[in-house]
Order: structure tokens, then sequence, then C-alpha cells
């Protein structure tokens, strides 16, 4: 005879089951009687767990948030690391993310309601603006370019990853090295006064 679920279990089992629902459907779109319903439970112990379905999404998202923000931030710290090997780990970072969790990606790049996907990027876009910046004042470019760079750097990637999510395609170390390519080669040839020849 299997025994009853611990009350730890159960939390994690209703956590695996709404994040399925909330990947494949959005949060607006799943009821809690549908999340019960797929757990084999009833509405009350979804709610003795986490007291609404906002309460349930907001774990979820937080768990999600935390995973990715803690892989990136660990891939942009490497010690040791030259400027493109840590820029090759923080695009690589959000790739495996994608790939490994790819329902909490859907869930917090598109649920607006959270707000958890842009701030995500917020803190990569600043780690990415100081790794950046090193590198401009080095060179003798403008130091203030480097926000609207580290932003442009930041959204490459992710776009990119938001796209590679449906088809997989190119492999993802073909993907990591084809955008750090783009981003490093055009980093590295940057003209110090380029002038806009349609103008």
């Amino acid at each position: 005879m299997v025994g009853r679920m611990t009350s730890a279990d159960r939390r994690e089992q209703l956590i695996r089951v709404a994040r399925t629902l909330f990947a494949e459907r959005g949060v607006d779109a799943v009821s809690v009687e549908e999340i019960a319903a797929a757990a084999n439970v009833s509405k009350p112990i979804v709610y003795q767990h986490f007291g609404s379905k906002d309460g349930l999404y907001a774990v979820i998202v937080d768990r999600e948030t935390q995973r990715l923000q803690t892989a990136i931030r660990d891939a942009l710290s490497t010690p040791g690391a030259r400027y493109r090997e840590r820029i090759e780990r923080g695009a690589l970072a959000l790739l495996d993310y994608i790939d490994e969790c790819p329902e909490g990606f859907r869930i917090i790049s598109r649920d607006s309601t959270s707000g958890s996907f842009a701030s995500i990027l917020s803190d990569i876009t600043i780690q990415s603006e100081e790794l950046i910046r090193e590198g401009f004042e080095h060179h003798d470019f403008d130091p203030k370019l480097a926000g609207p760079m580290g932003q442009a750097l930041v959204g490459l990637v992710a776009m990119a990853g938001t796209s590679w999510l449906e088809t997989r395609q190119p492999p993802k170390d073909v993907l990591a090295a084809q955008l750090v390519n783009l981003a490093w080669n055009g980093l590295a040839n940057l003209e110090h006064e380029p002038k806009l020849i349609s103008r």
C-alpha cells in the first residue's frame, strides 16, 4: 500500500502541476479547479498550501526567477575569466536555463503580470554595463555608452533565446557561439566616431 503524501511532497506536487499548466496556457487561463483536478486533490488542498492561485503562481515565479538570476550572476562573475569568456558564460547561462527549464522560462518571460523577466533582464544589464564599461575605459571609449551597449547585449541574447525555445535550432552551443561572435566582434571593432551613412 502506498502511503499518503507528506505536506511537503504535496506542496511540491502542486507546484509541478501548476507550473506545467501555467506554462502551457498562461496564469489567467488556468483555474484552481483545474490545478486541483490535475493533482487529484480537492480545491481546499490548494488553498491550504498557497492561499490562492496567485499565491501558488508567486511561489513558482520566485523559484524560477531566483534560479535564473543565480545562474547568470555566477556566470558573469566567474573569477579570472576574461571579458569574452564572461559574455560567453552569461549567454550560455541563459540558454542553459531555457533548455533545462522551458516551462519556467515560458512563465517568467510571457506573463507580464509578474514583471519577473524584465527585472531579471534589468539585473543582467547592470552587470553587463559594468563589464562593458571596464573595457570601454581601457580602450578610451565614452563610458556613458556602456549603458545602451549593455542593454543591446542582453536584448540580443534574450530575444534570440526566446525564439530558440520553440525550435531548438541551431544547437545551443552553436547559437551561443554565434551570439558571442556577433557581440564580441561588434564590440571589438567599434569605431571611435561612427557616422550615419544615410545622413
